[in-house]
Protein backbone atom coordinates (compact mmCIF):
# COMPACT_ATOMS: atom_id res chain seq x y z
CA UNK A 1 0.00 0.00 0.00
CA UNK A 2 1.12 3.38 -0.90
CA UNK A 3 2.32 5.92 1.38
CA UNK A 4 -0.51 8.16 2.20
CA UNK A 5 -0.24 12.48 3.82
CA UNK A 6 -0.51 11.24 7.27
CA UNK A 7 2.73 8.57 6.75
CA UNK A 8 5.26 11.02 4.64
CA UNK A 9 5.10 14.37 2.76
CA UNK A 10 5.18 12.45 -0.74
CA UNK A 11 2.54 10.70 0.30
CA UNK A 12 0.76 13.99 0.14
CA UNK A 13 1.80 14.99 -3.39
CA UNK A 14 4.52 17.31 -2.29
CA UNK A 15 7.73 17.09 -4.12
CA UNK A 16 8.27 17.05 -7.72
CA UNK A 17 6.60 13.39 -8.72
CA UNK A 18 5.92 11.93 -11.46
CA UNK A 19 1.91 13.80 -13.40
CA UNK A 20 -0.75 12.05 -13.24
CA UNK A 21 -2.12 9.78 -16.44
CA UNK A 22 -5.57 11.96 -15.63
CA UNK A 23 -4.54 14.66 -18.02
CA UNK A 24 -5.44 12.65 -20.61
CA UNK A 25 -8.84 12.63 -19.96
CA UNK A 26 -9.65 16.17 -19.70
CA UNK A 27 -11.80 17.36 -22.99
CA UNK A 28 -9.15 18.19 -25.82
CA UNK A 29 -11.12 21.83 -26.15
CA UNK A 30 -12.77 22.34 -22.81
CA UNK A 31 -14.76 24.95 -22.49
CA UNK A 32 -14.12 28.22 -20.54
CA UNK A 33 -12.49 27.07 -17.48
CA UNK A 34 -15.16 27.85 -14.12
CA UNK A 35 -13.94 30.82 -11.91
CA UNK A 36 -15.89 31.69 -8.64
CA UNK A 37 -14.30 35.08 -9.23
CA UNK A 38 -15.83 35.64 -12.21
CA UNK A 39 -19.01 38.26 -12.00
CA UNK A 40 -20.63 36.19 -14.81
CA UNK A 41 -20.37 33.19 -12.89
CA UNK A 42 -21.68 34.70 -9.67
CA UNK A 43 -24.65 36.26 -11.58
CA UNK A 44 -25.72 32.74 -12.81
CA UNK A 45 -25.81 31.38 -9.46
CA UNK A 46 -27.74 34.04 -8.22
CA UNK A 47 -30.67 32.12 -7.13
CA UNK A 48 -29.39 30.94 -3.79
CA UNK A 49 -29.10 34.37 -2.47
CA UNK A 50 -32.81 35.35 -3.94
CA UNK A 51 -34.18 32.59 -2.24
CA UNK A 52 -32.72 33.94 1.29
CA UNK A 53 -33.97 36.84 0.55
CA UNK A 54 -37.63 36.53 -0.51
CA UNK A 55 -38.61 32.95 0.12
CA UNK A 56 -37.34 29.48 -0.95
CA UNK A 57 -39.48 27.64 -3.53
CA UNK A 58 -37.58 24.63 -3.46
CA UNK A 59 -40.10 22.72 -1.47
CA UNK A 60 -42.88 23.08 -3.77
CA UNK A 61 -40.85 22.70 -6.87
CA UNK A 62 -39.32 19.58 -5.75
CA UNK A 63 -43.35 18.15 -5.02
CA UNK A 64 -44.19 18.71 -8.45
CA UNK A 65 -41.25 17.18 -9.65
CA UNK A 66 -42.19 14.07 -7.23
CA UNK A 67 -46.15 14.31 -7.98
CA UNK A 68 -44.69 14.28 -11.63
CA UNK A 69 -42.55 11.11 -11.75
CA UNK A 70 -45.44 9.44 -9.84
CA UNK A 71 -47.65 10.11 -12.29
CA UNK A 72 -45.03 8.13 -14.53
CA UNK A 73 -45.00 5.47 -12.81
CA UNK A 74 -42.33 5.91 -10.16
CA UNK A 75 -42.48 3.35 -6.94
CA UNK A 76 -44.58 5.25 -4.01
CA UNK A 77 -42.41 4.69 -1.37
CA UNK A 78 -39.31 5.83 -3.20
CA UNK A 79 -37.31 2.89 -2.85
CA UNK A 80 -35.02 1.13 -5.50
CA UNK A 81 -34.67 -2.49 -4.95
CA UNK A 82 -31.31 -3.67 -5.86
CA UNK A 83 -30.03 -7.59 -6.30
CA UNK A 84 -27.12 -6.97 -4.54
CA UNK A 85 -25.53 -10.04 -2.76
CA UNK A 86 -24.97 -9.47 1.46
CA UNK A 87 -21.31 -9.40 0.83
CA UNK A 88 -20.89 -6.08 -2.08
CA UNK A 89 -19.01 -2.43 -2.41
CA UNK A 90 -20.02 0.86 -3.38
CA UNK A 91 -18.35 4.37 -4.41
CA UNK A 92 -19.30 7.51 -3.40
CA UNK A 93 -17.95 10.77 -4.18
CA UNK A 94 -19.04 14.74 -3.85
CA UNK A 95 -19.28 17.69 -5.44
CA UNK A 96 -17.72 16.47 -8.26
CA UNK A 97 -18.73 18.67 -11.77
CA UNK A 98 -16.30 21.64 -11.92
CA UNK A 99 -15.18 19.57 -15.09
CA UNK A 100 -11.71 20.86 -14.40
CA UNK A 101 -8.49 19.19 -13.84
CA UNK A 102 -9.05 18.50 -10.12
CA UNK A 103 -11.98 16.98 -11.08
CA UNK A 104 -10.45 14.34 -14.05
CA UNK A 105 -7.65 13.88 -11.71
CA UNK A 106 -10.05 11.77 -8.97
CA UNK A 107 -11.22 9.00 -12.10
CA UNK A 108 -7.66 6.85 -12.65
CA UNK A 109 -8.28 6.35 -8.48
CA UNK A 110 -11.57 5.96 -8.78
CA UNK A 111 -12.02 3.74 -11.29
CA UNK A 112 -9.15 1.59 -10.32
CA UNK A 113 -10.39 1.35 -6.26
CA UNK A 114 -14.11 0.70 -7.87
CA UNK A 115 -13.84 -1.70 -10.32
CA UNK A 116 -15.64 -4.54 -8.43
CA UNK A 117 -17.84 -2.04 -7.09
CA UNK A 118 -21.64 -2.48 -7.38
CA UNK A 119 -23.18 1.01 -8.55
CA UNK A 120 -21.65 4.73 -6.92
CA UNK A 121 -23.15 7.82 -5.03
CA UNK A 122 -22.62 11.10 -6.42
CA UNK A 123 -23.39 13.57 -3.00
CA UNK A 124 -24.30 16.42 -3.81
CA UNK A 125 -23.56 19.13 -7.06
CA UNK A 126 -23.58 16.87 -9.59
CA UNK A 127 -22.66 19.92 -11.91
CA UNK A 128 -21.47 23.24 -11.12
CA UNK A 129 -22.00 26.28 -11.22
CA UNK A 130 -25.80 25.78 -12.06
CA UNK A 131 -26.53 22.05 -12.90
CA UNK A 132 -27.13 22.75 -16.70
CA UNK A 133 -28.02 20.21 -18.86
CA UNK A 134 -25.11 21.24 -21.71
CA UNK A 135 -22.57 20.65 -18.75
CA UNK A 136 -23.26 17.02 -17.88
CA UNK A 137 -21.21 15.87 -21.00
CA UNK A 138 -17.56 17.39 -19.81
CA UNK A 139 -18.79 16.89 -16.10
CA UNK A 140 -20.29 13.98 -15.69
CA UNK A 141 -20.81 11.36 -18.72
CA UNK A 142 -17.35 12.14 -19.89
CA UNK A 143 -15.29 11.54 -16.59
CA UNK A 144 -17.09 8.69 -15.32
CA UNK A 145 -17.81 7.02 -19.18
CA UNK A 146 -15.74 4.14 -18.24
CA UNK A 147 -16.84 3.74 -14.71
CA UNK A 148 -19.28 0.11 -15.78
CA UNK A 149 -21.98 0.18 -12.70
CA UNK A 150 -24.68 2.62 -12.32
CA UNK A 151 -24.43 5.67 -10.68
CA UNK A 152 -27.09 7.34 -8.17
CA UNK A 153 -27.31 10.74 -6.75
CA UNK A 154 -28.74 13.66 -4.53
CA UNK A 155 -28.67 16.85 -5.59
CA UNK A 156 -26.43 20.17 -3.92
CA UNK A 157 -27.52 23.25 -4.39
CA UNK A 158 -25.72 24.11 -7.30
CA UNK A 159 -27.72 21.29 -8.86
CA UNK A 160 -30.85 23.62 -8.19
CA UNK A 161 -29.72 26.88 -10.01
CA UNK A 162 -32.04 25.51 -13.07
CA UNK A 163 -34.45 24.26 -10.93
CA UNK A 164 -33.26 21.15 -11.03
CA UNK A 165 -33.93 20.15 -14.76
CA UNK A 166 -30.51 18.47 -15.62
CA UNK A 167 -30.33 16.57 -12.92
CA UNK A 168 -34.16 15.24 -13.44
CA UNK A 169 -33.12 14.85 -17.49
CA UNK A 170 -30.32 12.34 -16.22
CA UNK A 171 -31.16 10.28 -13.55
CA UNK A 172 -34.80 10.17 -13.74
CA UNK A 173 -35.58 8.52 -17.13
CA UNK A 174 -35.37 11.90 -19.14
CA UNK A 175 -38.23 13.67 -16.71
CA UNK A 176 -39.78 15.81 -19.22
CA UNK A 177 -39.79 19.87 -17.62
CA UNK A 178 -42.42 21.41 -15.29
CA UNK A 179 -45.53 22.87 -16.49
CA UNK A 180 -45.57 26.65 -15.93
CA UNK A 181 -47.01 28.21 -12.89
CA UNK A 182 -49.36 30.55 -12.75
CA UNK A 183 -47.55 34.42 -12.37
CA UNK A 184 -47.51 35.56 -8.42
CA UNK A 185 -49.13 38.77 -7.83
CA UNK A 186 -47.31 41.69 -8.64
CA UNK A 187 -44.96 43.51 -6.52
CA UNK A 188 -44.97 40.50 -3.70
CA UNK A 189 -41.60 39.29 -2.58
CA UNK A 190 -42.63 36.22 -4.82
CA UNK A 191 -43.25 38.28 -7.42
CA UNK A 192 -39.52 40.37 -7.22
CA UNK A 193 -38.14 37.01 -6.72
CA UNK A 194 -39.92 35.32 -10.09
CA UNK A 195 -38.58 38.17 -11.67
CA UNK A 196 -34.80 37.86 -11.13
CA UNK A 197 -35.01 33.95 -11.47
CA UNK A 198 -32.34 32.37 -13.37
CA UNK A 199 -34.45 30.12 -15.54
CA UNK A 200 -33.10 26.66 -17.25
CA UNK A 201 -30.73 27.48 -20.39
CA UNK A 202 -31.31 26.41 -23.52
CA UNK A 203 -30.42 22.36 -24.68
CA UNK A 204 -28.34 21.66 -27.30
CA UNK A 205 -30.10 18.57 -27.73
CA UNK A 206 -27.96 16.84 -30.57
CA UNK A 207 -25.21 17.52 -28.58
CA UNK A 208 -26.77 15.77 -25.12
CA UNK A 209 -27.88 12.95 -26.82
CA UNK A 210 -23.97 12.91 -28.37
CA UNK A 211 -22.85 12.92 -24.24
CA UNK A 212 -25.30 10.25 -23.11
CA UNK A 213 -23.48 7.66 -25.37
CA UNK A 214 -20.89 7.60 -23.15
CA UNK A 215 -22.64 6.22 -20.65
CA UNK A 216 -24.86 3.94 -22.67
CA UNK A 217 -24.56 0.30 -22.17
CA UNK A 218 -26.68 -1.59 -20.07
CA UNK A 219 -25.06 -2.32 -16.78
CA UNK A 220 -24.42 1.52 -16.38
CA UNK A 221 -28.17 1.98 -16.61
CA UNK A 222 -30.00 3.08 -13.70
CA UNK A 223 -33.15 5.27 -12.71
CA UNK A 224 -34.04 6.94 -9.42
CA UNK A 225 -37.47 7.82 -8.82
CA UNK A 226 -36.99 11.90 -7.78
CA UNK A 227 -34.31 13.84 -6.41
CA UNK A 228 -34.48 11.94 -2.84
CA UNK A 229 -34.81 8.16 -2.64
CA UNK A 230 -33.79 5.04 -0.72
CA UNK A 231 -31.85 2.07 -2.11
CA UNK A 232 -32.14 -1.40 -0.84
CA UNK A 233 -28.52 -3.29 -1.14
CA UNK A 234 -27.66 -6.21 0.24
CA UNK A 235 -28.24 -6.10 4.12
CA UNK A 236 -28.10 -2.56 4.13
CA UNK A 237 -31.01 0.23 3.32
CA UNK A 238 -29.06 3.94 2.32
CA UNK A 239 -31.41 7.10 2.38
CA UNK A 240 -30.58 9.55 -0.02
CA UNK A 241 -31.97 13.27 0.71
CA UNK A 242 -32.65 16.49 -1.18
CA UNK A 243 -31.67 19.87 0.92
CA UNK A 244 -32.35 21.95 -1.85
CA UNK A 245 -31.21 25.00 -2.54
CA UNK A 246 -30.90 26.64 1.70
CA UNK A 247 -30.11 23.11 3.15
CA UNK A 248 -33.60 22.65 4.49
CA UNK A 249 -36.15 19.76 4.01
CA UNK A 250 -39.78 20.05 2.92
CA UNK A 251 -42.41 18.49 5.22
CA UNK A 252 -43.65 16.03 2.48
CA UNK A 253 -39.78 14.80 2.20
CA UNK A 254 -39.44 14.32 6.22
CA UNK A 255 -42.64 12.24 6.30
CA UNK A 256 -41.14 10.14 3.78
CA UNK A 257 -38.04 10.15 5.31
CA UNK A 258 -39.33 8.85 8.89
CA UNK A 259 -41.67 6.33 6.76
CA UNK A 260 -38.62 4.93 5.20
CA UNK A 261 -36.57 5.00 8.41
CA UNK A 262 -38.62 2.63 9.77
CA UNK A 263 -37.31 -0.34 8.19
CA UNK A 264 -35.55 -2.58 10.06
CA UNK A 265 -32.41 -2.54 8.60
CA UNK A 266 -28.96 -0.73 9.45
CA UNK A 267 -28.91 2.68 7.36
CA UNK A 268 -26.80 5.03 5.38
CA UNK A 269 -27.88 8.54 5.33
CA UNK A 270 -26.69 10.46 2.21
CA UNK A 271 -27.14 14.28 2.01
CA UNK A 272 -26.81 17.04 0.09
CA UNK A 273 -25.51 19.25 3.54
CA UNK A 274 -23.38 17.15 6.05
CA UNK A 275 -24.79 16.93 9.77
CA UNK A 276 -21.49 17.68 11.25
CA UNK A 277 -18.68 19.80 9.56
CA UNK A 278 -15.93 22.07 10.47
CA UNK A 279 -16.29 20.82 14.03
CA UNK A 280 -19.49 21.96 14.40
CA UNK A 281 -23.37 20.67 14.29
CA UNK A 282 -25.97 21.31 11.30
CA UNK A 283 -28.35 19.24 12.26
CA UNK A 284 -30.51 19.96 8.81
CA UNK A 285 -34.28 21.65 9.41
CA UNK A 286 -37.29 20.30 8.63
CA UNK A 287 -40.57 22.37 7.19
CA UNK A 288 -42.86 22.27 10.63
CA UNK A 289 -40.09 21.38 12.89
CA UNK A 290 -37.28 19.33 13.78
CA UNK A 291 -34.19 18.36 12.23
CA UNK A 292 -32.82 15.23 10.17
CA UNK A 293 -30.34 14.55 12.61
CA UNK A 294 -33.24 13.79 15.18
CA UNK A 295 -33.97 11.07 12.44
CA UNK A 296 -31.04 9.94 11.97
CA UNK A 297 -30.33 9.81 16.41
CA UNK A 298 -33.53 7.82 16.94
CA UNK A 299 -32.28 4.41 17.99
CA UNK A 300 -35.25 2.55 16.26
CA UNK A 301 -34.38 3.40 12.80
CA UNK A 302 -30.63 2.08 12.87
CA UNK A 303 -28.92 4.28 10.83
CA UNK A 304 -24.90 4.24 11.41
CA UNK A 305 -23.42 6.36 9.33
CA UNK A 306 -24.50 9.68 7.90
CA UNK A 307 -22.61 11.08 4.57
CA UNK A 308 -22.58 14.74 3.08
CA UNK A 309 -21.20 16.90 0.36
CA UNK A 310 -21.15 20.54 0.16
CA UNK A 311 -18.02 21.19 1.61
CA UNK A 312 -15.44 20.37 -0.24
CA UNK A 313 -13.00 18.27 1.34
CA UNK A 314 -13.15 15.02 4.24
CA UNK A 315 -14.08 14.91 7.83
CA UNK A 316 -15.29 12.12 9.75
CA UNK A 317 -16.45 13.03 13.26
CA UNK A 318 -17.66 9.22 15.21
CA UNK A 319 -20.59 11.13 17.59
CA UNK A 320 -21.16 8.44 20.80
CA UNK A 321 -25.37 8.60 20.80
CA UNK A 322 -27.51 6.72 23.93
CA UNK A 323 -24.56 5.85 25.87
CA UNK A 324 -22.56 2.38 23.87
CA UNK A 325 -24.04 3.93 20.53
CA UNK A 326 -21.69 5.53 17.75
CA UNK A 327 -22.93 7.08 14.65
CA UNK A 328 -20.06 8.27 12.04
CA UNK A 329 -20.77 11.87 10.38
CA UNK A 330 -18.99 12.40 7.62
CA UNK A 331 -18.10 14.99 5.19
CA UNK A 332 -17.70 13.76 1.81
CA UNK A 333 -16.98 16.81 -0.60
CA UNK A 334 -13.50 16.61 -2.06
CA UNK A 335 -14.79 14.53 -5.53
CA UNK A 336 -13.93 17.34 -7.82
CA UNK A 337 -14.20 21.05 -6.85
CA UNK A 338 -12.17 23.34 -5.41
CA UNK A 339 -10.42 22.67 -2.11
CA UNK A 340 -12.46 24.01 0.69
CA UNK A 341 -9.79 24.88 4.06
CA UNK A 342 -9.39 22.18 6.46
CA UNK A 343 -6.71 24.31 8.23
CA UNK A 344 -9.49 26.89 9.56
CA UNK A 345 -11.34 24.15 11.55
CA UNK A 346 -10.79 24.84 15.69
CA UNK A 347 -9.51 22.11 17.55
CA UNK A 348 -12.58 19.78 17.61
CA UNK A 349 -14.98 19.53 21.29
CA UNK A 350 -17.62 17.98 20.63
CA UNK A 351 -19.96 15.42 23.15
CA UNK A 352 -18.30 12.71 23.10
CA UNK A 353 -15.68 13.62 20.51
CA UNK A 354 -12.08 15.02 20.76
CA UNK A 355 -9.41 16.77 18.16
CA UNK A 356 -7.83 12.86 19.13
CA UNK A 357 -11.21 11.08 17.47
CA UNK A 358 -11.20 13.51 14.85
CA UNK A 359 -10.26 12.83 11.04
CA UNK A 360 -9.65 14.98 8.17
CA UNK A 361 -8.05 15.49 4.66
CA UNK A 362 -6.52 16.97 3.65
CA UNK A 363 -4.30 17.31 6.58
CA UNK A 364 -4.51 20.99 8.38
CA UNK A 365 -1.22 21.27 7.66
CA UNK A 366 -1.45 20.56 3.94
CA UNK A 367 -4.28 22.96 3.80
CA UNK A 368 -2.39 25.39 5.24
CA UNK A 369 0.87 25.09 2.99
CA UNK A 370 -1.59 24.58 -0.32
CA UNK A 371 -3.43 28.06 0.82
CA UNK A 372 -0.22 30.20 1.42
CA UNK A 373 1.45 28.91 -1.83
CA UNK A 374 -1.64 30.03 -3.88
CA UNK A 375 -1.67 33.70 -2.08
CA UNK A 376 2.08 33.69 -2.34
CA UNK A 377 1.38 33.51 -6.04
CA UNK A 378 -1.80 35.70 -6.52
CA UNK A 379 -0.75 38.03 -4.37
CA UNK A 380 3.26 37.95 -5.43
CA UNK A 381 4.59 38.26 -1.88
CA UNK A 382 5.83 34.73 -2.13
CA UNK A 383 9.19 35.11 0.41
CA UNK A 384 5.91 36.10 2.69
CA UNK A 385 2.93 33.95 2.06
CA UNK A 386 4.72 30.59 0.96
CA UNK A 387 5.15 28.18 4.01
CA UNK A 388 6.46 25.09 2.87
CA UNK A 389 4.58 21.67 4.32
CA UNK A 390 6.69 21.47 7.35
CA UNK A 391 6.68 25.07 8.43
CA UNK A 392 2.79 24.71 8.12
CA UNK A 393 2.24 21.37 10.04
CA UNK A 394 4.82 22.68 12.74
CA UNK A 395 2.60 25.98 13.18
CA UNK A 396 -0.83 23.95 13.37
CA UNK A 397 1.00 21.47 15.62
CA UNK A 398 1.35 24.54 17.71
CA UNK A 399 -2.14 25.83 17.43
CA UNK A 400 -3.75 23.29 18.51
CA UNK A 401 -0.90 22.02 21.23
CA UNK A 402 -0.66 18.71 19.66
CA UNK A 403 1.99 16.67 18.02
CA UNK A 404 2.26 16.63 14.01
CA UNK A 405 -0.49 14.62 12.24
CA UNK A 406 2.69 13.56 10.31
CA UNK A 407 5.91 12.38 11.31
CA UNK A 408 9.37 14.73 10.78
CA UNK A 409 12.38 13.88 10.64
CA UNK A 410 13.21 17.47 11.58
CA UNK A 411 10.81 19.74 13.12
CA UNK A 412 10.57 23.17 11.08
CA UNK A 413 11.19 26.34 13.18
CA UNK A 414 8.39 28.18 14.00
CA UNK A 415 9.31 32.02 13.07
CA UNK A 416 7.15 35.18 13.51
CA UNK A 417 6.45 35.13 9.97
CA UNK A 418 5.10 31.72 10.21
CA UNK A 419 2.51 32.74 13.20
CA UNK A 420 1.25 35.99 11.33
CA UNK A 421 0.75 33.73 8.05
CA UNK A 422 -0.89 31.27 9.63
CA UNK A 423 -3.24 33.66 11.51
CA UNK A 424 -3.65 35.55 8.50
CA UNK A 425 -4.88 32.77 6.70
CA UNK A 426 -7.20 31.94 9.35
CA UNK A 427 -5.43 28.90 11.22
CA UNK A 428 -7.83 27.53 13.85
CA UNK A 429 -6.68 27.58 17.08
CA UNK A 430 -8.12 26.82 21.17
CA UNK A 431 -10.02 29.45 22.41
CA UNK A 432 -8.11 32.27 23.92
CA UNK A 433 -8.94 36.26 24.21
CA UNK A 434 -10.26 36.77 20.76
CA UNK A 435 -12.96 33.90 20.23
CA UNK A 436 -15.18 36.11 18.57
CA UNK A 437 -12.81 36.66 15.34
CA UNK A 438 -12.33 32.89 14.81
CA UNK A 439 -16.04 31.81 13.07
CA UNK A 440 -15.91 35.22 10.78
CA UNK A 441 -12.57 33.99 9.62
CA UNK A 442 -14.23 30.09 9.03
CA UNK A 443 -16.95 31.84 6.96
CA UNK A 444 -14.98 34.03 4.79
CA UNK A 445 -12.83 31.05 3.57
CA UNK A 446 -15.72 28.71 3.25
CA UNK A 447 -18.05 31.31 1.22
CA UNK A 448 -15.41 33.73 -0.72
CA UNK A 449 -11.79 32.65 -0.43
CA UNK A 450 -11.46 29.28 -0.86
CA UNK A 451 -13.49 29.35 -4.21
CA UNK A 452 -10.73 31.59 -5.18
CA UNK A 453 -8.44 29.78 -4.52
CA UNK A 454 -8.75 27.04 -7.10
CA UNK A 455 -5.91 25.55 -8.45
CA UNK A 456 -5.30 23.54 -11.70
CA UNK A 457 -2.06 22.13 -10.81
CA UNK A 458 -1.33 19.21 -8.79
CA UNK A 459 -1.41 18.46 -5.20
CA UNK A 460 -5.11 18.73 -5.21
CA UNK A 461 -6.18 17.28 -2.52
CA UNK A 462 -9.35 15.40 -3.27
CA UNK A 463 -11.16 12.42 -2.38
CA UNK A 464 -13.77 9.74 -2.91
CA UNK A 465 -14.88 6.30 -0.44
CA UNK A 466 -15.30 2.75 -0.86
CA UNK A 467 -17.76 1.16 1.35
CA UNK A 468 -17.63 -2.50 1.77
CA UNK A 469 -20.75 -4.19 3.20
CA UNK A 470 -21.27 -7.46 4.73
CA UNK A 471 -23.56 -8.58 7.28
CA UNK A 472 -21.55 -8.00 9.83
CA UNK A 473 -20.40 -4.80 9.59
CA UNK A 474 -19.19 -1.75 6.80
CA UNK A 475 -15.72 -0.93 5.98
CA UNK A 476 -15.45 2.86 4.87
CA UNK A 477 -12.22 3.96 3.44
CA UNK A 478 -11.48 7.39 2.43
CA UNK A 479 -8.72 7.36 -1.00
CA UNK A 480 -6.82 10.71 -2.23
CA UNK A 481 -6.63 11.61 -5.34
CA UNK A 482 -3.58 14.03 -5.89
CA UNK A 483 -3.04 14.05 -9.67
CA UNK A 484 -0.06 12.75 -9.22
CA UNK A 485 1.15 8.86 -10.76
CA UNK A 486 1.91 7.04 -7.96
CA UNK A 487 -1.52 7.97 -5.77
CA UNK A 488 -3.27 7.02 -9.35
CA UNK A 489 -1.81 3.55 -9.43
CA UNK A 490 -2.24 3.17 -6.05
CA UNK A 491 -4.63 5.55 -4.52
CA UNK A 492 -3.71 5.77 -0.54
CA UNK A 493 -6.22 5.41 2.26
CA UNK A 494 -6.08 8.78 3.98
CA UNK A 495 -8.83 7.22 7.03
CA UNK A 496 -11.02 4.45 7.08
CA UNK A 497 -13.25 2.75 9.81
CA UNK A 498 -15.50 -0.43 10.74
CA UNK A 499 -18.59 -0.11 11.70
CA UNK A 500 -20.49 -3.13 13.25
CA UNK A 501 -24.14 -3.93 12.21
CA UNK A 502 -24.63 -6.33 14.73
Amino acid sequence: MSDSSRDTAEGAGWGAPEPGAYRQLVPAAPGRKLSWLDPRTLWLARNGILAALFGDPTGRTRGRWVAQQAAVGAPADKVIRRPDPDRFAFLVAGDTGEGGEPQYAVVPGLLRVGQDTQFMIIASDVIYPVGATDDYGDKFFRPYQDYPAPIYAVPGNHDWYEDLRGFMRVFCDDAPPLPPEARPRRLTRAWLRELLWHRPSPVDEAGFAQARKLRSAPAQFSVQPGPYWAIDAGPIRIVGIDTGLLGTVDAEQAAWLREVSRDPRPKILVTGRPLYADGAPRPTPIEGGGTVDDIVRDPAHRYVAAIGGDIHNYQRYPIRVDGDRTIQYIVAGGGGAFTHATHTIPPVDLPGVTEDDFRCYPLRGDSLAFYSRIYARRTRLRRFFALTEAQAAAVVAERLKDRPARPAETPALVTRRTRLVATLLGTGRRPRRTPRLRLPLRKLYTGLLSPSCATHAPPFFKSFLRIDVTPQALHIRCHAATGHLAQELDPPVEDEVTIPLT
